[in-house]
């Protein structure tokens, strides 16, 4: 089974991970790891690693993190470069995004990545209310 950490700027992995229990049910083998003001980057990576380590030494693992270049992202990444073998890392991190994660987790590492991808893209919309001629919606 895959495992994730999801990791954020703030409170916001805390958020997204709660509401997803809400929608999909607890799930087993997920992390949650928050880079708070007064983090350093070196606590961050051991925060990141303690994560891992809750984890059987045979998962593959997931970091899901919210936003491509920022301190959560380079701490993971760091991670990742040296066990490329068994983890991953995506960023744009969104409720659907890790939902959908919950379905696919028992498929290889590569391919949950791609779908992934293409599922947070999937999640963003905009509503679209249509007027008739006049400018009243319908």
């Amino acid at each position: 089974m895959l495992a994730f950490v999801v990791v954020s700027h703030g409170e916001f992995a805390k958020g997204v991970v709660q509401s997803s229990y809400m929608i999909f049910g607890s799930q087993e083998k997920v992390q949650v790891v928050t880079f708070q003001l007064d983090d350093e980057p070196e606590t961050l990576v051991q925060k990141l690693t303690a994560a891992v380590d809750r984890f059987d030494a045979d998962d593959q693992v997931l970091f899901m993190v919210d936003l491509w270049g920022g301190s959560p992202f380079n701490a993971a990444a760091r991670i990742v470069a040296e066990n490329t073998e068994r983890m991953g890392l995506i960023t744009g991190l969104n409720l659907p995004m890790l939902i959908e994660a919950y379905t696919v987790r028992d498929k290889p590492l590569d391919e949950v990545i791609a779908h992934l991808e293409e599922t947070g893209k999937i999640g963003i919309k905009h509503l679209d209310l249509l007027q008739d001629e006049e400018g009243a919606s319908r």
